[in-house]
């Protein structure tokens, strides 16, 4: 189940073929799925909480998206060591597509030409679906994939979202 999920989540998206590909046997299709596809989602979600300083009508908000900002920094960072350790390119298979939960490009234009409680909403709203997404994807890959480290930081994440999602609600 957890692998359909995935796989229904990056449908329609191209793929490196099996055969192009050199990495250590302990990466399986749904690790290297989800690393391409995680990295794309939260790029996405910083360009948005990137904003919220300077845009957000609430004190609280714009406090949880800095907070929030710093983790997706850190997650990247975990997530971009994870794909070279995995020997699959960075060649963003993810490019230019829109999944379920990732924030889209028209978002960040709307949030770029708003502030106050219009940019709340939209912020709340995105970065909610963002988090909903990630922890699905977090869980898909916990019970397919087949790299312990990749297992391991999809577990950090998962729980790192669901926090934020609690917070979010708090922020009023």
């Amino acid at each position: 189940m957890g692998g359909l999920l995935l796989a229904l989540a990056v449908a329609g998206c191209t793929t490196q073929p099996a055969a192009d590909r050199t990495r250590p046997t302990t990466f399986n299709d749904t690790d290297t799925a989800w690393i391409q596809l995680m990295i794309p989602m939260d790029e996405r979600a910083r360009l948005l909480t990137d904003l919220a300083p300077g845009r957000a009508g609430r004190p609280a908000l714009a406090d949880w998206a800095a907070e929030s900002g710093r983790g997706l920094e850190d997650e990247l960072g975990k997530l971009r060591e994870l794909l070279k350790l995995s020997g699959i390119p960075d060649t963003r298979p993810h490019e230019g597509h829109n999944m379920p939960g990732m924030v889209t490009l028209d978002t960040i234009g709307q949030a770029k030409a708003t502030t106050g409680e219009r940019f709340d909403r939209l912020l709340a709203r995105s970065l909610r679906a963002h988090l909903v997404q990630v922890r699905a994807l977090c869980t898909s890959e916990r019970t397919s994939g087949s790299s312990q480290r990749a297992r391991d930081l999809a577990a950090e994440i998962e729980k790192n979202a669901a926090e934020r999602i609690t917070r979010l609600a708090g922020t009023g």
